[in-house]
């Protein structure tokens, strides 16, 4: 749902942006509050606390436009897990379906591929690759057929 909000500029003239655009938000609140309306009125009209618009104005004044901009969340490290290593695991899972995580991990990292315990975990199950489980009450009237 966009919504607009007006800035005015200091010869009245108003420029029009949309809500949805955050980067142009915080660049809108940062100007009007250093140039127009005062940082209390720029924060109110904005929904920004007072440290966070001094803390976007420190950022931009540092490192610009690209400072105040959102940024991706999580790490920026190479996953661990390539996709080598994940056509292992799910091999090793289909050799010895008995085999825990612990052991599929060990014997990966015996064939240089360093991976950690909860990888392989992570993997088993985003493939589905689980151990079932029969429900005991099942288990015992399977039992009692036999």
């Amino acid at each position: 749902m966009e919504k607009k909000i007006f800035i005015q500029g200091l010869k009245g003239k108003i420029l029009e942006i949309d809500s949805d655009d955050k980067h142009a938000v915080k660049m809108a609140m940062l100007f009007e509050g250093n140039c127009t309306i005062g940082v209390k009125e720029a924060i109110k009209k904005y929904g920004y606390t007072e440290p966070r618009y001094y803390q976007l104005l420190k950022l931009f004044k540092e490192k610009g436009s690209e400072g105040i901009r959102d940024k991706k969340r999580g790490s920026e490290k190479k996953p661990i897990r390539s996709e080598k290593v994940i056509n292992q695991i799910v091999r090793m899972r289909y050799l010895d379906p008995d085999a825990s995580t612990d052991v599929i991990a060990q014997k990966l990292n015996q064939m240089n591929f360093k991976v950690s315990k909860r990888s392989v975990e992570r993997t088993i199950t985003e493939f589905g690759l689980q151990k079932k489980r029969i429900n005991l009450t099942l288990r015992k009237k399977i039992k009692n057929k036999v």
